[in-house]
């Protein structure tokens, strides 16, 4: 039940939830404990950076530097949102290193599918979007994948993905370049 999701991400807990192609493992962005916990968990680098993924473009403002997109840039993103498209934008200058990593910049998307939709806008804000899977292992499916990497009771939201066969596209939001084929 998503209450119980809801509830989980508050406590600074990792989940798992069905994206458009695979599941994905998420948190708070906000706790730098829950984060800690999602890149242990993944045993990823955290300058790598992470995705934010968000019902709305407004739940992405306090994350991102609104300010550095041109009307073309904000039109090119928004002919593409929601939707199955990351664009990488420049970070607020609050935004902290535990999700940016290396960079000054991050990355960002917002659903068009319905379940991560509810997920954010249950929750009030965006989570921290990641495969769902230890670095180096195929990335999990479905419930079964999930738990055979994670453990018998780890929180999942249950759900199907949406079918798509790759992750999310990636996109320079300032040049419009592709980062990662789709």
């Amino acid at each position: 039940m998503i209450t119980n999701i809801v509830a989980l991400l508050r406590q600074q807990q990792v989940i798992a939830y069905p994206t458009e192609a695979i599941f994905g493992l998420g948190c708070d962005p906000d706790s730098e404990k829950a984060v800690q916990k999602l890149l242990v968990l993944k045993r990823r680098d955290w300058q790598k950076g992470l995705i934010l993924v968000a019902a709305t473009y407004a739940q992405l403002a306090n994350y991102i530097d609104d300010s550095s997109l041109n009307i073309h840039q904000r039109a090119r993103i928004f002919a593409l949102w929601p939707g199955f498209v990351t664009w990488v934008i420049p970070a607020n200058t609050a935004t902290p290193r535990w999700l940016t990593g290396q960079f000054s910049s991050l990355a960002v998307r917002v659903s068009a599918f319905e379940p991560v939709r509810r997920l954010c806008l249950a929750f009030g804000k965006p989570l921290v979007s990641t495969s769902a899977n230890i670095s180096g292992k195929s990335t999990a499916r479905n419930v079964d994948e999930v738990r055979k990497q994670f453990g018998a009771t780890f929180p999942v939201m249950e759900g199907t993905v949406e079918g798509r066969s790759y992750p999310s596209e990636i996109r320079d939001a300032l040049s419009g370049e592709l980062i990662r084929q789709g």
